[in-house]
């Protein structure tokens, strides 16, 4: 049965949205989302605060957080706009950036671990994934009640589902989205990559004028800065029979840095005046500065007629007026922190800075050790060039020009994220790459959406997808993908031969297809588990298949273990050696499988991803 519905769902670090289209056109809607604003009130709103309290079973009475649908432990866990509200000034029972742990290959995301370094019994925490769950089960639920209020009722046997991940998630993180979902009850869901999707959203919203905006031979950078993350993507434009063909050549790193960063700059910013004023800032006032540094901000940046928000920060305390701390956040503090501090005017070759590692440090999330996004945004850039001029395909897709310099320059960009709200962050942006290009200043394309855009590019995709009708971005696997190799070498003291890679998985692999890596002798032993490390690139588009990597510890990123089990293969003892044969698959859900596959038979063994440890 063909779908009727479109949902288009956004997972996001710090908020998530959803969207509902039709199959027979007009813009995709964006669904209210009940959720608890304080005990005992529920408001629909735009957003979900990706954000998750635990209470003590104290700490409300029962029912104080009644939904709109059943739930089996309503007081379980609240998530949502209360749940980041009130979890401020209790953080040590507060779960945020759930996603961004989900994508962290240094911890089990199945582990229960969250909040992270709480003072809590391990079986009152959550893993990541529990999380990543219930924020879904949630938007669903939402999204149940909010067709049933407008008159229609949501069948998702009836529905196309497409969630979006970052275009930085590895396969690891993208298949744990997608499983989160099905265990939510979402089904078989279809992953999209959140810059692609804020593309589509755009030609939806601009219609037909999107043509006239983007000509043959554009690179269109895709600059998405939100709350927790810092995402960047090229598409490249060219002509084909007289249709436009849209590419997507290039991602960027995972970066956990955006606009909550700049919050807690705010912050210390504005304790540091209150404290010049003699005005102490407790461990909770300063949680609360954060969160009133973060609505400042974006009260500034959208009325650019506003000199000066003031700043109230209650105490917890029962003198709670009298002890209030005021202070105001000025434009220029924002500017100067927002602007030019974390999108300073920097040279293309100003890379980020790796930062120096002390012996001993906190473990955690990998925030970005650099928090200048400008650097961030040229390592991109110039890694993109290398990435295509791996690829004598990518190569002629953007053209021998495009290859002259020292990075990829975009002729073309199209903003995404909250942050972009801002006219000064959009025309730094703008003035950076006009730098770098020695003048050349790329077009802003018109008519983009900061807020939702992902969501409703994600329901405008699903429509793509069922009716067949619209523009396709050509993207496939964003970077290639290896498995270890040992080294047949004889022993030398003193030595270690470095570890082979073989790519199994290239870039660019398309949804849908497999390939079986032939010509290798690779052989498991019967009867017991095996272990492969796994590796990816994102700057290595001209590996096949087959392609064998020197030295995959120097070259490549190491991403996590494969571990698969072998069944006793009829006729072969147990512990003897059984050849085989690697078999990638990418699946129509945008999901990577990997199995091995007997050479004198039928036989396959799935692959399973696991948490790598150092």
């Amino acid at each position: 049965m063909s779908p009727s519905f479109c949902l288009g769902i956004d997972l996001g670090t710090s908020n998530s949205a959803v969207a509902l289209a039709g199959l027979e056109g007009g813009p995709a809607d964006i669904l209210p989302l009940a959720q608890a604003v304080g005990p005992g009130r529920i408001d629909d709103l735009p957003t979900l605060a990706s954000a998750l309290y635990l209470p003590h079973p104290d700490e409300f009475p029962a029912d104080s957080f009644p939904l709109p649908w059943e739930t089996a432990s309503p007081s379980e866990t609240i998530v949502g706009q209360f749940a980041r509200d009130h979890g401020a000034l209790v953080s040590d029972r507060l779960v945020t950036s759930a996603k961004s742990w989900l994508s962290n290959p240094q911890i089990d995301p199945r582990q229960a671990a969250l909040p992270w370094g709480a003072d809590l019994p391990t079986e009152s925490k959550l893993s990541a994934f529990e999380c990543s769950r219930r924020y879904l089960e949630h938007l669903r639920e939402a999204a149940y009640a909010a067709c049933y209020e407008q008159g229609q009722e949501l069948d998702l046997a009836d529905t196309m589902v497409v969630l979006t991940v970052p275009a930085s998630f590895d396969e690891i993180a993208r298949s744990l989205t997608a499983e989160a979902a099905e265990a939510a009850g979402l089904g078989k869901v279809t992953l999209l990559e959140e810059p692609l999707a804020a593309f589509y959203a755009w030609t939806a919203h601009v219609g037909r004028d999107w043509r006239a905006q983007i000509r043959p031979g554009d690179l269109v950078l895709v600059c998405d800065v939100g709350g927790g993350t810092a995402d960047f993507s090229l598409i490249a434009v060219s002509e084909q029979d007289g249709e436009l063909n849209l590419d997507r050549i290039s991602v960027g790193e995972h970066l956990l840095l955006g606009g909550d960063n700049i919050d807690l700059a705010l912050a210390h910013a504005l304790r540091a005046q209150l404290e010049a004023e003699g005005k102490a800032v407790g461990a909770s006032q300063f949680l609360s500065l954060v969160q009133a540094a973060s609505r400042a901000k974006v009260a500034m940046f959208e009325d650019e007629s506003l000199a000066e928000v003031p700043i109230a920060v209650p105490s917890r305390g029962s003198g709670m007026f009298a002890s209030t701390l005021s202070t105001r956040l000025e434009r220029s503090t924002l500017l100067q922190i927002a602007v030019d501090g974390f999108f300073a005017r920097t040279s293309i070759e100003d890379q980020p800075r790796a930062g120096r590692r002390a012996g001993l440090r906190e473990f955690g999330l990998p925030y970005a050790s650099d928090p200048v996004i400008s650097k961030h945004l040229a390592r991109f850039l110039t890694r993109s060039l290398e990435n295509v001029r791996a690829s004598t395909t990518l190569s002629e897709r953007v053209g021998a020009a495009a290859l002259e310099g020292d990075f990829l320059a975009p002729t073309a960009v199209l903003f995404n994220g909250g942050m972009f709200k801002a006219a000064a962050l959009r025309e730094r942006v703008l003035e950076l790459l006009t730098d770098w290009s020695n003048g050349e200043a790329p077009r802003e394309l018109e008519g983009f959406q900061p807020d939702l855009a992902v969501a409703k590019g994600a329901a405008e995709f699903a429509r793509i997808r069922v009716t067949g009708k619209g523009i396709r971005i050509k993207a496939g696997a964003a970077r290639s993908y290896y498995i270890g190799l040992e080294s047949a070498m004889p022993a030398i003291p003193g030595f270690t031969p470095p570890l082979k890679a073989l790519c199994v998985v290239p870039q660019g692999m398309e949804e849908g297809s497999d390939v079986l890596i032939e010509g290798q002798d690779l052989a498991l032993l019967a009867g017991q588990t095996a272990e492969f490390r796994f590796f990816a690139s994102e700057v290595r588009s001209g590996d096949t298949p087959g392609t064998i990597v020197g030295d995959a510890e120097a070259d490549l990123d190491e991403v996590s273990l494969l571990e698969v089990e072998l069944d006793q293969v009829e006729g072969v003892p147990p512990g003897h050696p059984v050849p085989v044969q690697a078999n990638a698959v990418v699946t129509e859900l945008g999901t990577l499988e990997l199995w091995m596959k007997h050479t004198r038979s039928d036989q396959r063994w799935k692959i399973e991803f696991q948490v790598r440890t150092e």
